[in-house]
This record gives structure tokens, sequence and C-alpha cells, in this order.
């Protein structure tokens, strides 16, 4: 069967094959359900490193997710490592992750989220003691941070993962089996933008701990919004696409937030393919509209994606594809949406379909998720690692669309077009 013959036969199946499409995604979504917890010792014992705002909603999803554990918490400050261990009842309190991994040999994953600058000495510390590794996103702000932790990976004989949510989000899984079987066609244009008004400042009691606190406000060591927010959004057409854009252009400007910072506070950004496809993506801190979405469009229709929910748009002479008598409508001004919704099927056989509209989790619960059952898959494999889950991004996946961000946050700085080598990308 050819691949046009394929993706015509997956066009035309209907609603049992749309059933076969959603089956892989189901676990996921309720990963609560139809699951064993284990108790005591079969738990996944965790250390968090980092324990500022993300540390502390990592602990709030840790908390709910069956057979993991945390049994210890790291940071410099007494301040937030003692807001976080009243999250993490039991857990032992580390100022430093070197003592932490010396001490807790108990822990068989660590979950960082420090700052983006910190990333690399504290992966590599991890890695070298044979710990699984969760690392937060954008892994590193520099090309020469990221191939230090892609290569500490590399043949660490353990689970190691970036933490781009969108390849775990069940929504957004949905989507791309519907985008890989040819759904949309020929593609058109990509667009993306994450909107939201806030100064994405936090008030220090003194300069030394202002600038402790605002990091990410420090062209030094952050990317700013092309790395901080918009490298999740840039993996993302990465992971549906399977490939990367060969070259960036942006620019940016601080439209509202003129407080002596350097980083811009509206940024804009076009990230071309090598067929020509396009990728428009804004990001501000002006302005809510919008708030944060992915689109791609194509010849036979579009999808539209917004973390906790998900649509797809048919053009009029798209053909039926039998799955649409299952699905919720939603309308967009005079455009009328089908919302994505996993086990559509059943819901509607039920007479529940509305019930099924939008993910019961966060996007940041289903990444943890997919990383704890990856560990535990770890652990029950064989010598060789046959029988292990892969964690929904790698590192190595994880690090090349960082360094499109590395690479986008250049262009910004520079205000010129830079381009992305892939056999930069390959090596990492």
């Amino acid at each position: 069967m050819t691949t046009n013959d394929r993706r015509d036969f997956l066009l035309s199946t209907g609603a049992g094959m749309a059933a076969t499409w959603l089956a892989p995604h189901l676990e996921l979504l309720h990963p609560l359900l139809g699951r064993k917890t284990s108790g005591g010792e079969g738990r996944v014992k965790l250390a968090l490193i980092g324990a500022g705002r993300q540390g502390r909603a990592i602990l709030g999803e840790l908390a709910t997710i069956p057979d993991c554990e945390v049994v210890a918490v790291c940071d410099n400050d007494e301040s937030r490592l003692s807001s976080a261990l009243r999250r993490a009842t039991g857990a032992k309190g580390y100022a430093g992750a070197a003592d932490l991994l010396a001490k807790e040999v108990s822990v068989s994953a660590v979950i960082i989220a420090t700052p983006t600058h910190l990333h690399r000495a504290i992966v590599e510390q991890c890695l070298e003691a044979k710990k699984h590794v969760y690392c937060e996103t954008p892994l590193a702000h520099t090309l020469e941070d990221l191939q230090a932790i892609s290569a500490a990976a590399r043949g660490a004989g353990v689970v190691a993962a970036a933490a781009f949510q969108g390849r775990a989000n069940p929504v957004y899984g949905l989507a791309r089996s519907f985008f890989k079987a040819g759904t949309l066609r020929e593609l058109a244009h990509l667009s993306a933008q994450n909107h939201k008004k806030t100064s994405w400042r936090t008030a220090g009691s003194t300069p030394e701990r202002d600038r402790e606190l605002n990091w990410h406000l420090d062209p030094k060591v952050s990317l700013g919004l092309t790395g901080e927010l918009g490298a999740h959004q840039f993996d993302v057409f990465h992971w549906f696409l399977g490939r990367h854009p060969v070259s960036v252009r942006a620019r940016g400007d601080l439209r509202l937030h003129k407080d002596g910072r350097e980083v811009p506070d509206t940024v804009q950004a076009q990230f071309t393919f090598d067929d020509g496809l396009v990728l428009d993506w804004s990001c501000t801190l002006a302005n809510s509209l919008g708030g944060r979405h992915e689109e791609i469009a194509g010849a036979m229709g579009a999808i539209k994606l917004a973390w906790t929910h998900g649509w797809m748009f048919k053009e009029a002479d798209a053909p039926t594809q039998g799955w649409e008598v299952y699905a919720n409508r939603q309308q967009f001004h005079d455009e009328p949406g089908i919302t994505l919704i996993a086990d559509a099927t059943k819901l509607a056989a039920q007479g529940k379909l509305q019930e099924g509209v939008g993910l019961p989790y966060t996007s940041l619960y289903y990444s943890l998720a997919d990383f704890v059952a990856a560990v535990a898959g770890s652990h029950g494999a064989g010598s060789n690692g046959a029988g292990s889950k892969a964690p929904a991004c790698s590192l190595a996946d994880g690090a090349r669309s960082s360094a499109v961000s590395v690479l986008a946050s250049r262009a910004l700085v520079e205000r010129t077009e830079v381009a992305i080598d892939p056999k930069l990308l390959e090596g990492l």
C-alpha cells in the first residue's frame, strides 16, 4: 500500500478507525484509573531540586500521582525550602544538590526545577549518580550547555526526560494522530502565540534578592520570552512535523513594562522550514487577548490547540471522515470547530460527549505522570533495558528544541536572520 493509498484509507474508514486512533491516549487521559497503586517500597522515590514557583507546582501535581513519593527537596533559599517541605510531608530538606545525592541513596529519580542557567551542572551530577532525571525546559541557555547535557545523557543507562509538556498531553497526542494520518493534506501555515498581561517580575527584599528572583529578566543568563515561554510551543511543531526550522528571525520591544529590564516584554519571531513553510510566533506580557495556543493550517483543514483543549476545522471541500458524527461542535465566529475528545465514540454512545471536553488534569500533570511511568517501567526492565518505557520527550529531543530557542534568542538580540544548522541539531 503506498503512502497516498494509506492516507486515503485512513481518511475514509470512519468511526471505527477513529476509535483505533483514540485508544492509545486513554491511559494518559485518566492515568489514575485502572492502575494498581503500590504501597511503601514499591513506589518511585523522588527528589525535587529547585523549590521556586514551578517546583511547588510540581509538588502539587506529584501529590496526586500514584506510585511515587517525594522523599527529599533541595533549595538554597530557606524560606522556599520550608514552604516546599510543608507540601511534601515527610520529605527531608537540603540546601545543596551534592549533599542530597550523597545522603539520599534511596532516591531513584530527580526532578530539576532550578533556573535554566543552573540546569547543566545539576543534570550532570544526577546522571553521574545514576539517577533518573526529569529536567524543566528550556534545558539550558547556551548551545555549549545543551551539548554537555546531551553528552551526559548518552549511555547513562537511566530515564532522562525533558519537560516539554505537549508530548505527554493527551489532546495533543490525539491531534497529532490525525495530523500524521494526513487529515490536513498540504500544509499552508503555522502560527502560535502566548499572550498574557503580567509583569513577569517578583519583588525582592534587597537588590541582591531581586536579581536572584528575577533571573529570567537578566539577558546574561536568560533566553527571555523566546526560551522560557516559547520553547514549549516550538517543540510542539517539531514533534508534529518531525523536523526543525532552518532559520529564524525575530524582533522585540518593551511596550509596557519599562521598569529598567533589558528583556523585551513583546516579541515576534518567524521560523522558516526547508520547504518554505513558515511558523509565526508572538508573545507579549502587555495584553491577554487570545491567550496561549498553536495552529496548523492545511489545504483540507486546520488544528487549533490550547493545552487543555483542541479543535479541528474542516475546509468546505474536505472529504467526510466519519468520526465527525461523534464530535462535539463549538462555534468560533463563523467557523464551526470540532472539539478533539479522547474516547469520543464511547462517550457519544453513553450520551456523555460533553463531559469529555477539556482535560481533567494540567499538562504538567501528564508530563510528570509520564516520567513516573517511565521510571517505574525501567525498574522492571531487563539488563539490556528491554521492557522499559521511553519518556514522552528525551533529553536529546529536548536539547534540540532548546537549541532552536537559543538561536531564536540570538536572532532577537542581533535583529537579524539566524541559520539553524541541521548538523548542529543532529549532534545533540
